[in-house]
């Protein structure tokens, strides 16, 4: 059952309950056991739905809550609930927020929205790496035949790539990187959410390479202020620096 039987069975009760009720007040009035029995349905897709994206099977979860599985099967068909400490514990287990079951939004439709936008995502990615490789080929007055020697890429596929018809495979892109002179980083994406979050990943992994002493200071609250100092340190002039070098110097002397 789908959230679209779902619906259509509200609507069955409902009118069956303006038949009844003779008037349009009572169009919405369903019987209490009625109303159970489709919040239970509810929950069921719900439930399948988030095993279903996690990749579990029925035996993982009746292993997890010590249930047959059976019984998760008849909490999916909405023949049964499982109770809030149960969805608790499945919630943690499937990854998904608890409130996940008492909502309306399944993981497959938002699946869907998201298979969208990536492919709506990648497509622009493609014309925008294209502007770039031409924009700095142009800037350093290439022609696509100089570039296309210097490469191993022929003129053809680099004009697709140019226009973002065609992908632009890795291996290739960090050639013709060099051949255009710029770095792999110049064609990272950097002004959109899934941009922030490769930039974030890669100042992560930076940290990470820092000595353990330096990445335990840094952690540290208490010691921002020297950090903030630090920066502007850094962003002193050579000769301001310098002189604040001195008088550190004098200080100690």
């Amino acid at each position: 059952m789908t959230f679209g039987d779902i619906a259509a069975r509200f609507k069955k009760s409902a009118e069956k309950a303006s038949e009844r009720g003779g008037d349009s007040s009572s169009a919405a009035v369903i019987e209490p056991g009625e109303s159970l029995r489709i919040r239970a349905k509810m929950v069921g897709v719900l439930l399948r739905d988030a095993r279903v994206a996690a990749q579990r099977e029925l035996e993982d979860c009746a292993r997890l809550l010590h249930v047959s599985p059976e019984q998760v099967e008849a909490w999916e068909f909405g023949d049964d609930v499982p109770s809030l400490p149960q969805l608790e514990i499945l919630a943690y287990y499937l990854e998904v927020p608890v409130s996940h079951f008492w909502g309306q939004n399944t993981l497959e439709a938002t699946r869907e929205d998201y298979t969208r936008a990536q492919d709506e995502y990648m497509a622009l990615r493609d014309r925008m790496i294209g502007a770039l490789l031409r924009q700095a080929r142009e800037d350093n007055k290439l022609t696509l035949e100089q570039v296309s020697e210097a490469s191993g890429v022929p003129v053809e596929r680099l004009e697709q790539y140019e226009l973002g018809e065609e992908s632009l495979p890795m291996h290739e892109l960090s050639v013709l990187a060099n051949a255009v002179r710029k770095n792999i980083s110049f064609f990272m994406e950097s002004s959109s959410h899934i941009g922030d979050l490769l930039a974030m990943r890669e100042k992560w992994k930076h940290f990470l390479d820092l000595p353990e002493d330096i990445r335990s200071f840094a952690s540290n609250p208490l010691n921002v202020g020297f950090i903030e100092i630090a920066i502007m340190l850094s962003q002193m002039p050579v000769g301001k620096l310098r002189s604040v070098g001195e008088s550190i110097l004098n200080i100690t002397m």
